[in-house]
C-alpha cells in the first residue's frame, strides 16, 4: 500500500505543480490567485549563464543571488533565454545558446532549466526575453548575419563604431523572412522545452510570467514589417503556448517622440501588456559630471516620459511595466566604492509615481539592474570571456548601472518599495 501511495505522488507531483496559478491580465491589471499582482523586480538577464551544467556556471552564486534578491523581496526577474553567436563574437555574452542555426548548448538550457527550478521553489517569476535588438546577446543583427553572412558593424565601444550603422544592419531583420525564420526556431524550441530538473514543460510552468519578443525593438525605417513582426510573433508565441502572457519589451516612443510607435505596437490582442524604458543618460538628458540643475531637468523628463506612457496604455485598457531604468554611481563613476545618492533619489521618485499611482493599471517595475556579488575586472573595464557577470551587458563598460550587493543604502530602499509593491 505504501509503494502504491509513492508512485501515485510521484505521477500526481507534476501535475499538482502545474495547478498553480498562471499570472494573468483582468480588467487591465495583473492578476495571481485572483489577487491583484504588483511587484517590484530588476534584470538578472546572465542568470541562464550562471546555472550552466558546465564550468562555465557558477551554481553557487546563482543560489545565492537568488536568496538574497528573495529576502529583499525582488521576486520578478526579467532573463534572457536567447544568446546567440559564435563564441569568438565580440561584444556579447558567451558562451552562447544557439552557436549556430538551430545549434544549441546543452548546458546553458540546463542552466536555465535550473534558474526557474530555483525560482520555482522561491516563488519568483520569470520574464524570459526571446531575442535582442542590441548586439550583446547576438539577437536580430546576428540572425541578419547568418542569413546574408555580411559582417557586422559593431557600435561603439567597438573601434570605428557607429550606432547608426549597427541600428540600419539590426533593422533588417524585418526586412529577412529567412532570419525571423530563424527566430522562430529557436521560439518552438524553448517554449516546447521540458524542463529537466522538475520535468515541467516550459508552456506549463506558471513561474514564468511573460514571454517577450526582444529586448527593446523598433525599426526606424521599416515601422509596417516591424509592426508585421510583432502581431505574428506574438500570435505564434499564443498559438503554442495558451497558459502566458506575450509583451514586446519596447522602451516605447523615445526615438519616435512624434509617433503613435507606442500605442502602435502594443495594440495587438496578442500583446498582453505595455512596456516602457528610460534611459536618462544615454538619452543625453543627463550628465553625472554635471550639478543638481541638470539632474532635476533630468528626472522632469523620465517623469513626463513615464507619465505619457501611462496616460497611452490606459487608453489600450492595458498594463503597464516600467521594465528597464538605470542611472550611474555619484559623478559617473564605475567603481563600487563610490556612493549611490542621486541613484536612490531617482530610484525614489520612479518608485513613488509606480506603487502610490492612482491609475490601477500601473503594475510594476523592472530597475536595472542586479550586479549582486560580481564585480568587474577593473571600473569601467570592458568584458571578456571569463569575467564575472554583472548588471551590465558585455558591450558596455562594467560597472555602469549595477547594483551590487554591498550599495546598502540602495538595497534598504529597494525592500522597502518591494513591500509597499507587494501590499
Amino acid at each position: 500500500m505504501n509503494r502504491l501511495l509513492i508512485i501515485l505522488l510521484l505521477y500526481l507531483l507534476p501535475i499538482a505543480l502545474t495547478a498553480q496559478s498562471f499570472i494573468c491580465v483582468e480588467n487591465a491589471q495583473f492578476k495571481k490567485d485572483n489577487k491583484t499582482y504588483r511587484y517590484l523586480g530588476t534584470h538578472f538577464w546572465y542568470g541562464m549563464n550562471l546555472g550552466a551544467s558546465d564550468e562555465t556556471g557558477d551554481r553557487e552564486r546563482l543560489l545565492k543571488e537568488l536568496d538574497q534578491l528573495s529576502d529583499l523581496g525582488i521576486k520578478n526577474l526579467r532573463i534572457m533565454a536567447a544568446t546567440e553567436g559564435p563564441n569568438t563574437a565580440p561584444c556579447r555574452i558567451v558562451p552562447a545558446v544557439q552557436t549556430e542555426p538551430k545549434q544549441y548548448s546543452k548546458p546553458l538550457l540546463e542552466g536555465l532549466d535550473f534558474l526557474l527550478d530555483e525560482m520555482r521553489k522561491r516563488d519568483m517569476h520569470a520574464v524570459v526575453c526571446l531575442n535582442n535588438m542590441w548586439p550583446w546577446s547576438g539577437g536580430f543583427a546576428q540572425y541578419v548575419n547568418w542569413v546574408t553572412k555580411e559582417e557586422i558593424p559593431y557600435p561603439p565601444p567597438s573601434e570605428n563604431g557607429s550606432w547608426l550603422k549597427f541600428t540600419t544592419y539590426s533593422d533588417r531583420f524585418f526586412q529577412l523572412p529567412e532570419a525571423q525564420d530563424l527566430a522562430n526556431e529557436f521560439i518552438r524550441m524553448i517554449i516546447n522545452r521540458k524542463n529537466s530538473i522538475n520535468d515541467i514543460a516550459y508552456k506549463d510552468d506558471p513561474t514564468i510570467m511573460s514571454w517577450q519578443l526582444a529586448n527593446e525593438p523598433r525599426s526606424l525605417f521599416h515601422k509596417k514589417k516591424y509592426l508585421a513582426w510583432v502581431a505574428s510573433t506574438a500570435q505564434l508565441i499564443k498559438s503554442l503556448d495558451s497558459n502566458h502572457l506575450v509583451s514586446t519589451g519596447s522602451e516605447g516612443n523615445a526615438f519616435f517622440p512624434m509617433s503613435s510607435k507606442f500605442k502602435e505596437e502594443h495594440a495587438f490582442q496578442d500583446i498582453d501588456y505595455c512596456t516602457a524604458h528610460i534611459w536618462i543618460e544615454n538619452w543625453k538628458w543627463y550628465n553625472p559630471q554635471k550639478g543638481k540643475r541638470n539632474f532635476k531637468n533630468a528626472m522632469k523628463k523620465a517623469v513626463n516620459y513615464l507619465n505619457q506612457h501611462i496616460a497611452d496604455a490606459k487608453t489600450l485598457n492595458k498594463p503597464i511595466v516600467l521594465e528597464e531604468f538605470g542611472i550611474a554611481r555619484d559623478n559617473g563613476s564605475y567603481s563600487d566604492q563610490t556612493p549611490t545618492t542621486r541613484r536612490d533619489a531617482y530610484f525614489e521618485k520612479l518608485f513613488d509615481i509606480i506603487y502610490n499611482s492612482k491609475e490601477q493599471h500601473v503594475m510594476g517595475a523592472n530597475f536595472w539592474a542586479w550586479g549582486g556579488m560580481g564585480r568587474p575586472t577593473a571600473p569601467k573595464a570592458v568584458w571578456k570571456a571569463g569575467d564575472e557577470f554583472i548588471g551590465d551587458p558585455p558591450f558596455e563598460f562594467q560597472g555602469w548601472y549595477s547594483v551590487y550587493d554591498t550599495d546598502q543604502s540602495t538595497l534598504e530602499m529597494l525592500q522597502k518599495w518591494a513591500a509597499i509593491a507587494a501590499e
